[in-house]
């Protein structure tokens, strides 16, 4: 129990702690370099990349077989299709052309980051159970990733005159779902090997879909000039040296 626990409150960290984080850079820097953003972008999707291919995917193959966790990645990328066709992401900047309905732009931006943290904190709950060294590593890499979400969802709300503390409240409950999702994937990851590798297998799935679903395309769209192909190149690199010392 207190191992769920512990599980639920990282999901939940790397939820909240990533959002909100966007929220105080958004408060400090008002017009962020897009160059930035797109590199943050790259940097962790490389690093999700990195994980998913050398230690999550390998993790369900030998939790369970090659077929359960195939089968496992094809019902997470599923599952993400599924929510971006009925809850469209964000994309970075691209509503900036509606900025007269600021408020709306930011709790809509809310809603969509918050259902796609749900899936990500089953994959941290699931990835822990196999190895927690590997659930913290990814734990980290969905807040990296989500400080740009954060970002995106506090800068129409400060424009829009909303109070500081409800900004980085509501940009900070954007995360919670995760520790929701944390939760649910440590229980499921926990009732035998072979769910353990299906859980696993979905968490791969759900990842490389929002890898080259949102990061890759966002960081080439947020950044300039080649900051977004920088970030990926050095995020995976850095991903297969931290999967190597820890």
């Amino acid at each position: 129990m207190n191992d769920i626990l512990q599980i639920t409150l990282v999901g939940l960290g790397a939820g909240v702690i990533g959002t909100g984080s966007g929220a105080v850079i958004a408060l400090f820097v008002k017009n962020p370099s897009k160059s930035l953003l797109g590199f943050i972008l790259g940097f962790a999707g490389g690093i999700m990349l990195a994980i998913v291919l050398t230690d999550l995917l390998p993790e369900a193959v030998e939790a369970g077989s090659f077929l359960i966790a195939f089968t496992g990645l094809i019902i997470g990328t599923l599952f993400i299709l599924f929510i971006d066709l009925k809850i469209p992401h964000f994309h970075l900047f691209e509503t900036t052309e509606e900025l007269a309905r600021y408020i709306r732009a930011g709790t809509i931006l809310g809603l969509g980051i918050a259902m796609h943290n749900l899936p990500e904190g089953i994959a941290i709950g699931a990835s822990y159970v196999a190895s927690p060294a590997l659930g913290f590593t990814l734990a980290v890499t969905i807040a990296l990733h989500n400080v740009p979400e954060g970002l995106a969802m506090a800068c129409p709300l400060c424009a829009g005159g909303m109070r500081l503390r409800w900004i980085l409240f509501y940009t900070a409950m954007a995360g919670l779902p995760m520790g929701l999702g944390a939760f649910a994937g440590a229980i499921i990851g926990a009732i035998s090997p072979l769910i353990l590798s299906l859980a696993l297998g979905f968490a791969g799935g759900a990842m490389l879909y929002i890898i080259f679903g949102e990061l890759i395309p966002g960081a080439q769209k947020s950044g300039n000039g080649l900051a977004g192909t920088f970030g990926a190149v050095f995020g995976t690199i850095a991903g297969i040296l931290l999967l190597s010392v820890i």
